[in-house]
């Protein structure tokens, strides 16, 4: 079941929300906000898994108010203005519905969301039981293919694909960048960038915020630098 609650400064719109919401089955939406503030508090004092979330408000904007969640849920924008889907496709939202939003694309994308959770908690599984598969099945084109993850240098993140590289070939699937970073272990797999995942085992050298894996040079965005150089510092 996945908890989820909507924010939204237009009634009719949280009206809609509610009403999908209970004709999907593994969602619990357990509140509607039409204000950012009480959102906040309530996400504060709760756990909340997925937050629907429009993106232009009176005192806020969607996006800002996702900014400054220090930890936030999975997050579905929700707007009637276009122009926002490219920044909120970069912040890694799990889907961006434009208003008025049809069942069908609500649909797709709560299940999109249970199907990160299901991965999210699958990955946390395998850490606690200190076992991780060491491959990983990928759909590309109209096969499947098995891929070892001791073969993978780094993914990369394209306008609607990511591509995984190998010594051999690189290998396109439709697959988000981030079901890989949410699949794969954490401690042979990092976050450099919003556009690349590398393999902690294939970097040869660290420079000027730049990663070199295979005479590939990968830039460390300062999003995912701390995190990154606190990895590499424990293991020197």
């Amino acid at each position: 079941m996945i908890r989820c609650i909507a924010v939204d400064d237009e009634p009719l719109a949280l009206e809609i929300i509610t009403d999908f919401a209970k004709k999907v089955p593994f969602l619990q939406l357990v509140a509607t906000f039409e204000n950012a503030a009480e959102a906040l508090r309530f996400l504060q004092e709760e756990r909340v898994d997925l937050l629907f979330l429009d993106i232009k408000m009176p005192d806020i904007t969607g996006i800002q108010f996702m900014k400054s969640l220090k930890y936030p849920p999975m997050v579905v924008f929700t707007t009637a203005y276009g122009e926002y889907a490219l920044e909120g496709f970069d912040l890694e939202v799990v889907d961006y519905l434009l208003k008025p939003v049809p069942f069908e694309r609500f649909l797709r994308a709560a299940t999109k969301a249970l199907e990160l959770k299901t991965m999210s908690q699958q990955k946390n599984n395998d850490n606690n039981n200190n076992h991780v598969n060491d491959y990983i099945f990928i759909k590309t084109e109209y096969k499947i293919i098995k891929i070892n993850l001791e073969d993978i240098l780094f993914i990369e993140a394209l306008k609607d694909y990511t591509k995984i590289y190998t010594p051999y070939q690189p290998v396109l699937t439709l697959r988000s960048l981030k079901s890989f970073e949410t699949r794969l272990p954490s401690d042979k797999f990092i976050r450099v960038h919003r556009s690349y995942v590398v393999s902690l085992n294939k970097i040869n050298s660290v420079e000027k915020n730049t990663v070199m894996i295979a005479n590939q040079s990968i830039p460390i965005s300062d999003g995912y630098r701390e995190k990154f150089y606190d990895v590499i510092n424990r293991n020197s």
